[in-house]
């Protein structure tokens, strides 16, 4: 891939993200293209590519966008995927791992689309049939007798930082913590708090975005396995992202009953270097004392369907919803709930942000007035 070259790009965002992903395009300097479920277009040169997958917050993964042909055979789908530039992508010697959906289409069988492609793939870099292994994802889609061949440069989805290895039970993805975090308008200048924590990933991503610090600083892609990967190019890049880190401006605080939940928390923190900038307490909400002055208070309780609760859900969000009142008088309050109705169980006055997706199960994101409205 020219680095002079402006190519055309898919940021992949999880559904209710895709306005704030274009947001995050568009503060980083490139201009989407267009927004539509599942992620966001946009153009740009190879350095836009790096800087995407460095900077972005709520992007899954951001693929490159290489071959769109109309085709209604497999000799015809053959004949055009040799011509594409995979040279510019993959190694002789790397694999390919092809993923393919179908839809109204004359080619409806995946796998033999997927093999189709690799067999192009293998003539146009001039080797033979390589074993099956996991290797450079391509993504095909062939809709209404036209395929669409896009290039992961991601390689792990965007959500695994490389500092959070220390899991629990129905854990949230960084992504969608960022985008929360964002959706609610919150830029790290205030304070922040999650008194149901768990492993601590809305804390991780709050000190990552109050630091300014770039979530890929800690991670590999699968760009740097291409051909044409230019290592000084990068570095400059994430020399200029942690010139353009600061002190952590913000109070960030979070508690939890779960020891071992909060001994992860504590060591994701630790090999993020923030444990110093987040405080962690082992305690019920229950437990907590009044907070004082302002701040955004935002959880991510159980709802029974990955976790449970003691009592029915009815109560413990009427629960909740008294103690986040007690303990957080003046903070802005946020919450993720699968029903309106347990919102309104909490007696808080919410409203509905945006309906999200946590780990397949639809939420919405409930909060107070003034906790609403995206960053710009």
């Amino acid at each position: 891939m020219d680095h002079r070259c402006v190519e055309q790009f898919y940021a992949v965002a999880a559904p209710g993200l895709e306005q704030v992903c274009a947001d995050e395009l568009a503060a980083l300097g490139m201009v989407p293209a267009g927004i539509g479920p599942g992620g966001v277009e946009f153009t740009g040169r190879l350095a836009d590519l790096y800087r995407a997958n460095l900077q972005l917050r709520t992007a899954s993964r951001v693929v490159v966008r290489f071959g769109r042909f109309r085709c209604r055979s497999f000799p015809d789908l053959y004949r055009q995927a040799v011509r594409l530039p995979w040279g510019s992508f993959v190694r002789a010697g790397a694999p390919l791992h092809c993923r393919v959906t179908c839809r109204n289409s004359r080619l409806m069988h995946t796998g033999r689309v997927a093999e189709t492609l690799t067999a192009a793939a293998d003539h146009a870099l001039g080797r033979q049939p390589l074993p099956a292994a996991e290797g450079q994802l391509v993504l095909a889609r062939i809709v209404d007798d036209v395929a669409e061949l896009s290039i992961d440069s991601s390689g792990e989805l965007l959500h695994r930082r490389g500092c959070r290895t220390s899991v629990a039970v129905a854990p949230l993805r960084e992504t969608l913590a960022a985008g929360i975090l964002l959706l609610l308008g919150w830029d790290g200048s205030g304070a922040l708090a999650d008194p149901l924590c768990g492993t601590g990933t809305m804390l991780l991503e709050g000190a990552l975005l109050a630091a300014n610090r770039a979530p890929g600083l800690q991670r590999e892609f699968a760009f740097m396995s291409w051909p044409g990967y230019r290592s000084g190019l990068w570095a400059q890049l994430c020399a200029v992202a942690r010139q353009a880190e600061r002190p952590c401006p913000s109070a960030i605080s979070g508690g939890d009953a779960d020891a071992g939940a909060l001994a992860a928390a504590r060591a994701n923190l630790e090999r993020a270097g923030l444990a110093e900038v987040v405080t962690l307490q082992q305690r019920l909400l229950s437990s907590q004392p009044v907070h004082t002055g302002q701040g955004l208070v935002v959880c991510n309780p159980p709802y029974g369907k990955r976790l449970t609760t003691a009592v029915p859900l009815a109560d413990y969000f009427a629960a909740l919803g008294g103690e986040l009142r007690r303990a957080y008088p003046g903070w802005r309050k946020a919450l993720l709930c699968p029903d309106v109705s347990l919102a309104r169980a909490t007696g808080l006055p919410l409203r509905e942000v945006a309906q999200l997706d946590n780990g397949g199960l639809r939420v919405g994101l409930y909060a107070t007035v003034e906790a609403q409205g995206r960053c710009s």
